[in-house]
């Protein structure tokens, strides 16, 4: 149902890097750059993420209850994924671990303060 989901970013060259980085470990690569955001994905018709400066041309800023949970794959690939994050720079919001029976999650913010998740469920 998703086909892409979009954060907004002050500083595209270092979120390009970040991510790059970090998706990198997923498999996942630019697979559109279309100037001011580029989308990263494993391939074309499947979701992606999209990291671009504001159309409007504003600061960008993360929304209060907004976050993007991406699959980790497993309990050690959360683990893998998240130290990654945090390692590029990413900020701690929460460490890997289960958060009820069988849903496993680890959170961070990127550079420009998005929150996001890697989880594993089971």
């Amino acid at each position: 149902m998703i086909g892409y989901a979009m954060i907004g970013t002050n500083d595209l060259d270092k979120a390009k890097a970040f991510y790059s980085a970090l998706l990198g470990e997923m498999g996942a690569k630019i697979l559109m750059d279309v100037g001011r955001g580029a989308f990263f994905g494993v391939k074309m018709g499947q979701p992606m993420l999209g990291v671009a400066t504001p159309y409007n041309k504003e600061t960008a800023a993360p929304g209060n209850g907004n976050m993007i949970a991406l699959v980790g794959g497993s309990r050690e690939g959360v683990d893998k994924l998240y130290a990654k994050a945090i390692s590029l720079g990413g900020t701690d919001e929460g460490a890997p671990g289960e958060r009820m029976p069988g849903f496993y999650a680890g959170y961070f913010r990127d550079l420009d303060g998005n929150k996001l998740a890697f989880f594993h469920m089971g």
